[in-house]
């Protein structure tokens, strides 16, 4: 049985791909022209040239197969062009669908996420959550709320869909990073001066990725699986970088609406330049409510453990130590911390 994973080269799908290719599958991956297959490269995969906003390039990838894992998405904060995350994530994931259905796909796994359910309620959301499109923050919620629509749309039509909801992946084999390995990052490299009062639900990626192999097996088509383990606020995941660091957590507590137009300005210095912000408006703003949630039900039904959250960050760190991501007087520091 052919298996097709989108998103194969990047954070989640990478692990995602690793453990089918270790169990034996017959794997497939979709990359664009411009992507770089370095995550996998090492592994013995099949390769179609395509991309999610090109239909033929779907139907091309899907002939043969049987199951598909969309782990695809346009994860990011900020973009130029705003257009281009709906049109990858949202028109993109609505190609995919129509081009498994025409295929005869016997299951597909969609890979969505946690914000699509992760709002303010008296009680900590869960799977049965009805966030509306209205209470998702930015470009990006918005587009995996709508793509996540779509999947369930489909479900109800027929096509065999199940939804994997990751919460926040940390771990090695971050290259790009992800916006969380982003601020990471920023703490090892000393690029973080304070932080602001804010929480997600986080997962080791290791974990997250045989999560969606358990919803393959045992998940339930047109239902929701939510793939987390811990919740912790930024500042608990930072003190808990500082014990196996042994570098200091900011200890300064950085008050929303300061933080709010620090990144405001940050962005109109960085389009000046021409490039990304550094800070960029979009998570400040998601970063003004706790995004923590009810993972029990995938550990009830599926049998899923999320595993320690401390061992996944400090696997994260000694990937990017080891990957020359710290900068050389930084590292020096966690080797004498360690010593």
């Amino acid at each position: 049985m052919t298996t097709l994973v989108t998103g194969a080269a990047g954070f989640l799908g990478s692990h995602l791909t690793r453990q089918l290719v270790a169990r034996g599958e017959d794997v497939r991956v979709l990359m664009r022209a411009s992507s770089t297959n370095r995550a996998i490269a090492d592994l013995s995969l099949e390769y179609v040239t395509g991309d999610l906003r090109d239909p033929a390039s779907l139907e091309r990838a899907m002939k043969g197969v049987k199951r598909v894992f969309h782990v695809a998405a346009d994860y990011r904060l900020w973009a130029r062009r705003s257009r281009e995350i709906y049109d990858s994530n949202v028109g993109g994931t609505r190609n995919l669908l129509n081009a498994a259905k025409r295929a005869g796909v016997e299951q597909l796994i969609y890979t969505s996420t946690v914000a699509t359910i992760a709002v303010d309620r008296p009680q900590l959301p869960n799977e049965f959550t009805d966030a509306k499109l209205k209470e998702m923050v930015g470009h990006y919620k918005r587009s995996k709320w709508m793509a996540e629509k779509e999947a369930l749309k489909a479900a109800k039509d027929g096509l065999p869909v199940i939804v994997a909801m990751p919460t926040t992946p940390v771990g090695p084999w971050d290259w790009k990073p992800t916006p969380t390995g982003k601020i990471i990052l920023d703490f090892l490299n000393g690029k973080m001066p304070g932080y602001v009062e804010t929480g997600l639900n986080f997962v080791g990626v290791e974990e997250c990725a045989a999560g969606h192999l358990l919803v393959a097996e045992k998940g339930k088509i047109g239902e929701r699986y939510l793939l987390g383990s811990e919740n912790l606020t930024l500042k608990q995941v930072l003190d808990t970088l500082s014990k196996i660091t042994g570098l200091p957590a900011p200890r300064l507590k950085i008050p929303h609406g300061l933080a709010l137009g620090v990144a405001y300005a940050n962005t109109i210095f960085s389009r000046l330049l021409g490039r990304a912000p550094g800070i960029p408006v979009e998570g400040v703003k998601i970063a003004r409510h706790m995004m923590f949630v009810d993972c029990s039900r995938a550990q009830r039904e599926l049998g899923f453990k999320g595993g320690p959250v401390a061992a996944a960050l400090e696997r994260a760190v000694r990937w990017y130590e080891a990957n020359g991501y710290i900068v050389k007087s930084r590292a020096k520091r966690m080797v004498r911390a360690a010593a």
